[in-house]
């Protein structure tokens, strides 16, 4: 099959006959004439290709790989370095900086006042801040706190 797409998706809605899933790099979306028991905020390594003969969803050819994502709130601060990188930041703008290993940390400097809002902001961008971990290859996101700091934190 020519139409073969290879990429990361994560499982955005499973229904027990289909599913759909985002291309975590294009964004774009297939819906998946069956499931082949994916569940929602997985990301799947996978090729998809067309069903013929409308081409209107798609079916899963291969999976090379499938991880469970998570978000969680941290009761934990934001560690000495996420602070250091919140002072050199403007409030507002964003921080990213690769982690030693696999994955990054983001950290925003939110007014003091809207802290809880932004963290709250990262946890409703569920479907954004889990297609950020699938293109990172990592499984979870833990996100700290404290006011005017939001460390976002792709963790393997």
């Amino acid at each position: 099959m020519t139409d073969e797409k290879e990429s990361t998706f994560l499982v955005t809605h499973v229904e027990s006959d289909s599913a759909v899933l985002k291309d975590v790099h294009d964004g774009q979306v297939h819906t998946l004439s069956s499931n082949p028991g994916l569940d929602v905020d997985d990301a799947v390594e996978a090729t998809v290709a067309p069903d013929p003969p409308m081409e209107v969803t798609y079916q899963v050819v291969e999976v090379d790989a499938r991880r469970a994502l998570s978000i969680e709130e941290s009761p934990e601060p934001p560690t000495v370095h996420e602070r250091e990188l919140a002072a050199e930041t403007s409030t507002g703008e964003l921080s990213r900086q690769e982690r030693a290993g696999v994955g990054e940390v983001h950290v925003l400097t939110p007014p003091e006042s809207e802290t809880e809002a932004a963290v709250a902001d990262v946890i409703d961008d569920r479907e954004g801040t889990l297609s950020r971990a699938a293109r990172l290859g990592v499984n979870r996101v833990e996100i700290r706190s404290e006011p005017g700091v939001v460390a976002v934190r792709y963790l393997p």
